[in-house]
C-alpha cells in the first residue's frame, strides 16, 4: 500500500511459523496452516528468483504473466464473512442522514461477531471493531440493548473516537489487528471522520488515494473495512452516482451498498449493492418498530450458484476422514481419477478452484514443481 510520508504501511501480526523452510511435497510434509499453504503455492525456483532480480534492476522491465503462466499459480482466496453479501475487501455503506444506517451496521456487527445468521445468510463468525464515530457509548448501549437485549458479546469492541488517516489511524489499527488477530470486519462510522482534512472540496485523485490506502490495509489483512458514508440531494438515473463525493471513492471500493427510502417516515427501504466480488442485488427491508433492526422482506434476484464441479466432488469422495490425506503427481491423480483430462490440465483446473474446493468440501489444496516434475497435495481440514 502507497502511503505519504505521515503514515506508516499496515505491519502484519507475526506468524508463529515465520521463518520456518518447507521440505519437498511428500505425503508426510504438507503444511499445516494456510500462510504454509499460500507460501507454499507461491514459492519461486532459484531460478526464476535470479531471472526476476536481473529484470528488477531494469527500470524499463514490465512484468508480465502469459495466460499459461497465471493458470499455473494458485490464490488461495479469503471465504465470504456473509455469504453472497460481504467480502473481504473495501466497501461504501451510503444512505442519508439519520435513515438507520448505524442501526443497520450495529445489526451486521452483532451478526458477524456471534457468528449467527443475518436473514437466514450463513455467516462466518470473527472479532468486529466497530468505530461510531458520531456516537456516544451511552447511546450505544442503549442501541444495542434495545436491538438485542442484556448479552455478553467480547467478541464485538466498539469505538466512539480514532485518530484521522493522516494523524495516525492506521496505526491504531495495526494495533488493534495485533491485538484481536481473528478481526474479520472493521466498520468506520463515518468515512468523513477520518478522512483527511484539505479544505471543503474532494477531487478523485484525493478520493481516489483515501480508499486506495483504506483498501490496502483490508487487503494486507484480509479483512473487510466497511465505510460508512452519505449521500446527496441530488437525483440520479443510476443511484450509486448519489454517493457524496466523486466517483474516486466508489471507482476504488470493491463495492457499494445503499440504503434507501421513498420518504423518510417509511418503514421500508430497498438495499442495493453492487460490488467485484458479489452480481448485482436489491433487498427490500423493513425495521422492526420494537427492535429498530431491519428484516428481510425479499430480494429481487436470486443469487447466482456455481454450477457443480465433477472434478471436486471425485475428490471429496476418496479424500475422506478415514483417508484424510494424499500427495503425488498430477498424472498419478488423473489416473486415480480416471477424468479425460491431460494432467497438466487437471492441476490448472484444480489451482483456479483451489478456494471452492475448500469452501465446498473443507480439503487444502497446493502444489509445487520440483526437479522431479509437479506435485500435487490435498488434506481434509479437522473440525475445530
Amino acid at each position: 500500500m502507497e502511503n505519504n510520508e505521515r503514515m506508516t504501511a499496515p505491519i502484519a501480526p507475526a506468524a508463529t511459523d515465520a521463518g520456518q523452510s518447507l521440505n519437498p511435497l511428500t505425503a508426510n510434509s504438507i503444511p499445516e496452516t494456510v500462510e504454509d499453504i499460500k507460501n507454499f503455492n507461491e514459492r519461486a525456483s532459484q531460478e526464476e528468483i535470479l531471472l526476476e532480480m536481473r529484470n528488477a534492476s531494469n527500470p524499463s522491465y514490465l512484468k508480465t504473466l502469459s495466460m499459461a503462466d497465471l493458470f499455473d499459480k494458485t490464490f488461495i482466496g479469503n471465504p465470504p464473512i456473509i455469504d453472497g453479501l460481504l467480502y473481504p475487501g473495501a466497501y461504501i455503506f451510503a444512505g442519508a442522514p439519520k435513515l438507520g444506517k448505524s442501526f443497520l451496521m450495529t445489526q451486521i456487527a452483532y451478526h458477524v461477531s456471534t457468528g449467527t445468521p443475518l436473514w437466514g445468510i450463513p455467516v462466518r463468525q470473527g472479532t468486529v471493531l466497530y468505530m461510531a464515530l458520531e456516537d456516544e457509548y451511552s447511546r450505544l448501549q442503549d442501541r444495542l440493548y434495545r436491538m438485542f437485549g442484556v448479552k455478553e458479546e467480547k467478541n464485538l469492541r466498539l469505538a466512539v473516537a480514532a485518530h484521522s488517516i493522516n494523524q495516525g489511524l492506521f496505526e491504531q489499527l495495526n494495533y488493534f489487528m495485533s491485538e484481536y488477530r481473528d478481526t474479520s470486519l472493521i466498520i468506520i462510522d463515518t468515512l468523513q471522520k477520518v478522512r483527511e482534512v484539505c479544505g471543503d472540496t474532494y477531487s478523485y485523485a484525493k478520493d481516489y488515494q483515501t480508499i486506495s490506502w483504506l483498501k490496502g490495509f483490508a487487503d494486507h489483512f484480509g479483512i473487510c473495512l466497511m465505510l460508512v458514508h452519505h449521500t446527496r440531494k441530488q437525483p440520479s438515473d443510476d443511484s450509486f452516482d448519489m454517493v457524496s463525493g466523486t466517483n474516486g471513492l466508489t471507482g476504488c471500493a470493491d463495492g457499494t451498498f445503499l440504503l434507501n427510502k421513498k420518504k423518510r417516515t417509511d418503514k421500508t427501504a430497498v438495499l442495493e449493492i453492487t460490488g467485484r466480488d458479489m452480481p448485482d442485488q436489491k433487498l427490500h427491508l423493513i425495521r422492526n418498530e420494537e427492535t429498530l433492526c431491519w428484516d428481510l422482506v425479499r430480494r429481487e434476484t436470486d443469487l447466482w450458484k456455481a454450477p457443480p464441479e465433477p472434478i471436486l466432488e471425485q475428490i471429496a469422495q476418496f479424500i475422506t476422514p478415514e483417508h484424510p490425506e494424499w500427495a503425488g503427481s498430477p498424472t498419478e491423480l488423473q489416473a486415480l481419477l480416471g477424468v479425460d483430462i491431460q494432467p497438466n490440465a487437471l492441476s490448472q483446473k484444480l489451482n483456479v478452484n483451489a478456494t471452492r474446493l475448500f469452501e465446498e468440501h473443507k480439503i487444502r489444496y497446493w502444489n509445487k514443481r520440483t526437479h522431479a516434475g509437479r506435485k500435487i497435495a490435498l488434506r481434509l481440514e479437522k473440525p475445530a
